[in-house]
């Protein structure tokens, strides 16, 4: 077990997680992270709807980050109570609303961003495909910053290491140098990913093809730094095969659904355009 006077290890700088006072409102780093990312992909969005082939013009792009932003809250909180305390849900079915009390999903938030997507295509009487392809390079950049966010915060830690990088999380009762996963996974979900489907998506695509590249470059990614993370505390003794978290579940069947989505994207849609 590693202890806390090990020479090398970093320390987190312990940063108020609550970044403004005022009065009886609290407003923490982990929402003002929502808002920035709300407000990028705003930005990104206008940029893209620019381009003569974009689904998605200038006009439609407020009531898209509105659909988009009610997805990401409702389905985030409804995934975490699915995939992750069902149990906690059974006992207590009114704790599907205490957003206070902290828990939210990406796997949750992303079907309620899929599922808003397509309602609003329907309204517009656009592809669904195409206006899923125009979201997903935004999608990276709320999750870069939210983990930026939940290292703030010290939420969703990694496991212990020795690694020369390894940090003390001064929340963590056990006092254990661990890996600071959150910042792997800002790196990957936020920087590496918003490359990969921001260049993919430069071209344009056949509908559904960007999708795809976003789902199998999250789901990979996912997948790896899951074995870094510290799984949460009542999930440990649910491991698949003794080693899978649930992270790792979810992020199959997405890789399935990239896989998918590619294949119909340039072997079915293409010849049907024929």
């Amino acid at each position: 077990m590693l202890a806390q006077s090990l020479i090398g290890v970093w320390v987190h700088p312990d940063i108020d997680p609550v970044a403004v006072q005022i009065g009886p409102l609290s407003v923490h780093w982990y929402g003002l992270m929502y808002l920035l990312a709300f407000f990028a992909a705003w930005l990104l969005a206008r940029r893209r709807a620019a381009r003569p082939y974009s689904p998605i013009k200038k006009n439609n792009i407020d009531d898209l980050i509105f659909y988009g932003a009610l997805g990401v809250v409702l389905g985030g909180r409804v995934g975490y109570v699915l995939f992750y305390n069902f149990a906690k849900f059974l006992q207590d079915p009114l704790w599907l609303v205490a957003i206070w009390d902290g828990g939210m999903s990406f796997h949750g938030g992303l079907l309620g961003v899929i599922v808003a997507m397509f309602l609003y295509a329907r309204k517009l009487g656009k592809s669904p495909g195409a206006v899923l392809d125009f979201v997903a390079p935004m999608v990276p950049i709320g999750l870069g910053l939210g983990r930026i966010g939940n290292f703030i915060g010290q939420e969703l830690w990694g496991r212990p290491t020795d690694l020369p990088w390894a940090m003390l999380f001064p929340a963590d009762e056990y006092g254990l140098a661990r890996h600071p996963s959150q910042l792997y996974q800002a790196g990957l979900e936020g920087i590496f990913l918003f490359a990969l489907v921001f260049y993919f998506s430069r071209r344009e695509r056949p509908p559904w093809a960007v999708s795809g590249v976003f789902l199998l470059g999250y789901a990979g990614q996912r997948f790896l730094v899951e074995f870094a993370r510290q799984p949460d505390s009542h999930l440990v003794d649910q491991l698949l095969f003794g080693w899978m978290t649930r992270g790792q579940q979810l992020c199959l069947p997405m890789f399935l659904a990239g896989i998918l989505m590619l294949v119909y994207a340039y072997r079915v849609y293409k010849r049907a355009a024929k």
